[in-house]
């Protein structure tokens, strides 16, 4: 049984490197925030399981395919043959700007159901269930099963994270309050940009009013670091010093690695440490989660630069 279950939407990816528009070379490959923490967790060496819907297409098959080789569980995964796999493409018009271009409205992703949630949780019984604040913006059915899941997850003594993951290209950043708010109190672990904060709450002091319904808040603020408050205090750890190639994806081999710290127990500076050094790892290559490393990678940034492992 997984120690993670986590759901969402995954996609069908195309990366240039220059303007798309110019044509050339591209990249196939998958994307998704929720599937790539499953991905970093598994290479981590946790048992991770992926909920979401794929169409019954080519695009779907490598999905699958590409979770299955990573060593997430798929079960959960629903083949639809009312829809399509949904599509991102990525093109840098200058060295780390990103430019993202969805075709996904009505996919296959949106139509995830609370049914299916609540069947896999009361299934697997993980350790943990981990959800963003992406899905319950592709729909009305999609927000409502994000929430029937972390309120049965907490329930069930299950601990939840939830990554704000704000996407000003599904929605407003008002209409997103209303309905992030609705999970916070059925949550463990917060994640967020310092520019994120104020779609949890209204207060002044943030951090504190969250902390009176959720046991932590890890903050991220990119080359600054992070910073994970509970009540018993807060704890800083600085970015590590790496050249960025391509930030898309750090979020969520930041998160990666820190609820792998959360599984295995580690203190909060440990976990911390574990989630900046997957962080570093993912900004120093392409790709959302190709360069995600192994737990035995973990220790290579200590490494001088240019090192070569003979």
């Amino acid at each position: 049984m997984p120690d993670v279950l986590t759901l969402g939407e995954a996609m069908v990816s195309i990366r240039s490197k220059t303007a798309l528009r110019m044509g050339g070379e591209a990249h196939l490959s998958v994307a998704g925030s929720e599937s790539n923490v499953a991905i970093g967790l598994a290479r981590l060496g946790h048992q991770a399981a992926w909920i979401g819907a794929v169409g019954n297409d080519e695009p779907g098959r490598l999905i699958q395919r590409t979770l299955r080789a990573e060593g997430v569980d798929t079960r959960y995964l629903r083949f639809s043959d009312e829809s399509f796999t949904g599509f991102i493409a990525f093109d840098q018009p200058a060295h780390d700007i990103t430019r993202v271009s969805y075709h996904r409205r009505g996919s296959a992703g949106s139509t995830l159901t609370a049914a299916e949630c609540l069947a896999a949780l009361e299934e697997t019984r993980p350790r943990l269930l981990h959800v963003t604040g992406i899905t319950p913006a592709l729909s009305d059915e999609a927000g409502a099963a994000t929430l029937s899941a972390v309120r049965a997850a907490a329930s069930g003594g299950v601990h939840v994270s939830f990554d704000v993951n704000y996407r000003g290209r599904l929605w407003s950043r008002a209409d997103a309050a209303v309905v992030l708010r609705e999970l916070l109190p059925h949550v463990d672990t917060v994640f967020a940009s310092d520019d994120e904060l104020d779609l949890l709450t209204d207060a002044s002091d943030p951090v504190t009013e969250l902390l009176a319904s959720v046991n932590e808040v890890v903050v991220t603020a990119g080359g600054k670091g992070a910073w994970s408050h509970t009540n018993a205090g807060t704890i800083h750890q600085p970015a590590l010093p790496v050249t960025v190639v391509d930030s898309i994806g750090a979020g969520d081999a930041f998160v990666s690695g820190y609820l792998s710290g959360t599984l295995d127990e580690l203190p909060t500076s440990a976990r911390l440490d574990r989630a900046t050094a997957s962080g570093a790892f993912c900004v120093g290559a392409f790709g959302d989660w190709e360069s995600l490393p192994t737990r035995e990678e973990l220790s290579l940034l200590a490494q001088s630069h240019g090192t070569a492992l003979r």
